[in-house]
C-alpha cells in the first residue's frame, strides 16, 4: 500500500474527513491513516456481501484512471458497472435504456460522481465511495479513505476490495494467496503500450539481423563483372573480350593497348 501511495492524499482537506488523517507534511500533504482505511473497506466488503445478488451492486467511475479497476472488479465479484460519463436518469428515468435499479453503489469518487450520488439518495439507496481528504461526505454512507487520485492507489484498493468480497463469500481461501495479480486492475496508458511494442519489435528486428549470416564480398565475388573481370584476368594473365553490341563495335584486351581497339 505504501508503495502504491494508497496513503497519501492532497493538501486540501474536507473537514468531515480530518478523522481519516493521520498527519501531515512539511510540504502540506495529508497522510491518511490505514488503519482506519482497511476498517472501512472490510466494514464495506460485508456490506456488499450481505447482498445476495451480486447483479444488484452497481460500481461507477468518471475518471480514466479508475475504469480498468472497476471493470476488473464487476468481472471478478459479478456486479455492473458503469465506466465514463454518467448518463443522468439512470436511476430515476425508467423510460431510458440504461435505466438500473441496484441496492448498492460503489463510487471511486464522490466529486466526480456527483450526478449518480444526487440519484441515489432520490432512490435510496446506500452509497459505498473511496474517498480522499477532500472529498464531500454528502450521500456517502461508507467512506472508504484513500487517495483517489492515483492510478495505482485506486487499482490497489478495488483489488483489495474484490478480494476481501470474494473471502467473505468463500469463493477465495484465507490461507491462499489471489491468483489474481493487483497490476491487472492498474490503468494502462495505451500510448504507453504501444511504444512499448515498437521497442520490442526494434529489438526482435536488430536480434534478427546480427544473427543473420554476413555475406562474402571477396574479390572472386566479382570476377564475372565487367569492372573488376579486368584486373582479375591480368592477375591471371587472360584477356577479357567485351561483347561488341554493347560496346558500339569496340573490344579491348586487359593491356588497353592502341592496337588491341579494332573497330
Amino acid at each position: 500500500m505504501l508503495q502504491a501511495n494508497v496513503h497519501l492524499g492532497e493538501q486540501n482537506k474536507n473537514h468531515k474527513m480530518a478523522r481519516y488523517v493521520h498527519s501531515t507534511t512539511p510540504e502540506g500533504i495529508n497522510v491518511l491513516d490505514l488503519h482506519k482505511f482497511w476498517e472501512k473497506l472490510v466494514l464495506a466488503a460485508r456490506v456488499i456481501v450481505a447482498i445476495e445478488n451480486p447483479k444488484d451492486v452497481c460500481i461507477i467511475g468518471a475518471t480514466t484512471f479508475s475504469r480498468r479497476g472497476l471493470l476488473k472488479y464487476a468481472k471478478h465479484t459479478g456486479a455492473i458497472s458503469i465506466a465514463g460519463r454518467f448518463t443522468p436518469g439512470t436511476f430515476t428515468n425508467q423510460i431510458t435504456n440504461q435505466f438500473k435499479e441496484p441496492r448498492l453503489l460503489i463510487s471511486t469518487d464522490p466529486q466526480t460522481d456527483k450526478q449518480a450520488l444526487i440519484e441515489a439518495s432520490y432512490s435510496n439507496i446506500p452509497v459505498i465511495a473511496f474517498c480522499g481528504p477532500s472529498s464531500p461526505l454528502k450521500y456517502v454512507d461508507i467512506a472508504i479513505p484513500c487517495n483517489s487520485k492515483s492510478a495505482h492507489s485506486m487499482g490497489l484498493v478495488m483489488w483489495f476490495l474484490a478480494r476481501e468480497v470474494l473471502r467473505l463469500r468463500g469463493q477465495v481461501s484465507r490461507s491462499i494467496e489471489w491468483d489474481i495479480m493487483p497490476d491487472l486492475y492498474f490503468y494502462r496508458n495505451p500510448q504507453e503500450e504501444e511504444e512499448e511494442e515498437e521497442d520490442v519489435q526494434k529489438e526482435a528486428t536488430f536480434e534478427t539481423l546480427a544473427a543473420a549470416p554476413q555475406a562474402d564480398f571477396g574479390g572472386d565475388a566479382f570476377v564475372a563483372d565487367g569492372e573488376w573481370a579486368g584486373a582479375s584476368n591480368a592477375a591471371h594473365g587472360t584477356t577479357t573480350t567485351i561483347d561488341t553490341n554493347t560496346t558500339g563495335g569496340f573490344a579491348a584486351n586487359d593491356g588497353f593497348a592502341a592496337d588491341s581497339w579494332t573497330g
